[in-house]
């Protein structure tokens, strides 16, 4: 049976006091929450994943890192290896994110070595794709979001699928406001599960979790959930703040 995520992706945000002050507020605001089927989980930068992973210790907080390089160690000044995430605790990496692909020029070869590197340590990986406004308009979203998937998950073998959770990421609605339909959700997260089905079986495309990320907040939360494909959503600017990130964990 899949699970429920609400994953907060902080992104270039939050000191360390930030950091500190954030995750007493969701931990407090949690408490009392029923969260036995819902995994709730937040995203720091690395400065501050070791100091959050040990204030999430003992709670229903997992810590994520919001990226992580291919390789094992090396002459790759300003990354960070999975040993190193490891060391503190993480075990669970956000791989594809679109301002990785766009800004940081991470390509679907990269992204699957990536995905190598995070299985190979034993690691989850939360994995981010999703189309362009111009791809949506063209009515070509579908074709890019299959392309996404194949060329970065598809070689691996059905095994590997209990350590990858997706999360569908229509560019054009992170960070704008825009928000795709709960019906233009459902739709793309029925989509993705009927090309894993084709490849990989039924059974594996009914237990891998897709979550919704693209501008999800309190006030529409509960009606993008509701879809039955869609098992969650990865968060941002709403997740910056703990009385939004909670309404959103209530929500479903």
């Amino acid at each position: 049976m899949r699970q429920k995520i609400v994953a907060g992706n902080w992104k270039m945000n939050n000191d360390k006091d930030e950091t500190k002050q954030l995750i007493k507020e969701i931990k407090k605001s949690i408490k009392k929450l029923s969260l036995k089927s819902t995994r709730v989980i937040v995203a720091p930068t690395f400065v501050n994943l070791a100091s959050a992973v040990k204030r999430a210790e003992n709670t229903k907080i997992e810590v994520v890192a919001q990226n992580m390089h291919q390789a094992k160690n090396g002459a790759y000044t300003g990354e960070i290896s999975a040993d190193m995430l490891k060391s503190i605790g993480i075990k669970t990496i956000i791989l594809g994110h679109s301002e990785r692909r766009s800004y940081f020029g991470e390509t679907d070869a990269i992204l699957a070595e990536k995905v190598n590197a995070v299985l190979e340590n034993n690691l989850e990986t939360i994995f981010c794709f999703g189309e362009l406004l111009e791809d949506r308009k063209s009515e070509n979203h579908f074709k890019v979001v299959e392309s996404q998937l194949k060329n970065g998950l598809f070689h691996l073998e059905a095994a590997a699928w209990k350590s990858i959770v997706l999360a569908y990421e229509p560019v054009w609605a992170i960070g704008t406001g825009e928000t795709a339909s709960p019906e233009q959700a459902q739709e793309m997260h029925a989509f993705i599960r009927s090309i894993i089905e084709k490849k990989y079986g039924k059974e594996i495309a009914d237990d891998v979790s897709i979550l919704y990320g693209g501008s999800v907040k309190p006030s529409n939360a509960e009606e993008i959930f509701s879809k039955p494909d869609v098992d969650g959503g990865l968060i941002g600017g709403a997740a910056l703040k703990a009385e939004d990130f909670t309404a959103i964990i209530k929500a479903i």
